[in-house]
């Protein structure tokens, strides 16, 4: 007898069609479907939901629920909408999203060591002159976050000849990494760093986390890269960093509202790039057989693969 998968999300319609179509071909064995696709018997039978930005409501609605698996890398709008007793969650661990946020942080790195924001303002204005060009060795980057996505990030970024600095909240260690830890190392990385690069998880620790102070702290010219959540950056004091001089330039994929609201003062701001959150997407493929081998390995050794802290949020 198969075995029922509930797949929950608030996403389009046509959104979803995809992530089912890579997931029932993952798992030819077992009916993966939206719960308004599922008798009440079959709910009540479900042991796994896939969810993609839930409704609560709908978790609730499956009494037989054993663990969760999160479409997204990213839990804490999930975490923040459970309550702390839900089944065990399991965020998506895909080597292909590291790749592609690898990739990402690389070539956005690129754009601000080969300074091509200064580029475009003279494209605007007719101007032609050739900017001093600055090495990679002679580009200190800092890294805010050192989990799967951020290690990854690291190890691209030494490989192509960037002095890497990386943060954590705890002590770790990387080969070829200078790595820092807590407020002293926070301090010491945002005071050296040519470029920040923000992957950190959104918790209740991090929001807000680059405030006016911590802007200020890092070196006159510096650039922010924002790939993590947008709320880890109080988003005025960017602007008057920025507007005063101290930061050249921000590449900014994530914002406390998304889409990003049409009257926003950063889409015309000279020294702000805006991207509508593309550095990582998922993948429906390898996410799926990702998926598919977590549950297969469930099915074989009865263990729930929880890895979200529901206190710390990630």
């Amino acid at each position: 007898m198969p075995s029922v998968i509930a797949f929950l999300s608030r996403m389009p319609a046509d959104y979803q069609l995809p992530y089912l179509d890579a997931l029932r071909a993952a798992l030819p064995d077992d009916i993966v479907a939206p719960l308004a696709a599922l008798s009440a018997a079959q709910r009540a039978q479900a042991p796994i939901a896939i969810v993609a930005n839930p409704d609560p409501a709908d978790v609730a609605a499956l009494p037989g629920l054993l663990w969760i698996q999160s479409l997204w890398a990213g839990v804490e709008s999930l975490v923040a909408a459970l309550p702390a007793d839900s089944p065990p969650i399991m965020r998506l661990v895909d080597p292909e999203m590291s790749r592609t946020m690898a990739e990402a942080v690389l070539a956005w790195t690129y754009y601000l060591q080969r300074d091509m924001p200064r580029y475009a303002r003279q494209q605007t204005q007719r101007v032609w002159v050739q900017q001093t060009y600055r090495k990679p060795s002679q580009t200190t980057v800092g890294l805010l976050g050192l989990g799967e996505l951020g290690q990854a990030a690291a190890a691209r970024l030494r490989d192509a000849g960037f002095v890497v600095r990386g943060w954590s909240r705890s002590p770790k260690a990387l080969d070829g990494i200078e790595t820092l830890s807590g407020d002293g190392g926070l301090d010491a990385m945002l005071a050296t760093a040519d470029i920040v690069v923000s992957l950190i998880p959104l918790t209740a620790q991090t929001r807000g986390m680059l405030d006016a102070t911590r802007l200020g702290r890092m070196k006159p010219g510096a650039a922010l890269i924002n790939f993590s959540r947008g709320p880890v950056v109080v988003t005025q004091a960017l602007l008057d960093a920025l507007n005063r001089g101290h930061l050249s330039h921000a590449v900014l994929d994530v914002f406390d509202v998304e889409p990003l609201p049409i009257d926003s003062s950063l889409w015309d701001h000279p020294h702000v790039t805006v991207l509508p959150h593309i550095s990582a997407p998922t993948d429906h493929d390898t996410a799926a057989q990702v998926i598919a081998g977590n549950i297969r390995d469930f099915r074989a050794t009865g263990r729930i693969p929880g890895n979200v802290d529901m206190t710390r949020g990630y």
